[in-house]
């Protein structure tokens, strides 16, 4: 009977075996919709459909993860979606 293969432990600069974080944003009344989908597009590289998407659940649910990453990665994304007034929080993806 032969044995499993074993694969090798690589490291990837930028790819983390630790916890994920995730950034919510929080729905409010003073931030221009066309700002919020601008921001998430360029913050979070996402589709155009998925921002869409992530507004309507902030709209409708009052918060929305709009990007699970790495803690830095999230951090930066989430100091980015802030510069225009949207109130972010960056947490772990799932409670340890």
């Amino acid at each position: 009977m032969s044995k499993p293969a074993l694969l090798p432990e690589v490291d990837v600069p930028g790819l983390s075996t630790g916890p994920r974080w995730k950034v919510t944003i929080f729905n409010n009344d003073q931030t221009d919709r066309d700002d919020v989908f601008d921001v998430l597009v360029k913050a979070t590289s996402c589709e155009p459909q998925e921002a869409e998407i992530e507004i309507w659940e902030a709209e409708r649910y009052g918060k929305s993860h709009v990007h699970f990453a790495v803690r830095d990665e999230c951090e930066s994304v989430a100091s980015v979606i802030g510069t225009i007034g949207v109130k972010t929080e960056v947490t772990l993806e799932w409670d340890e």
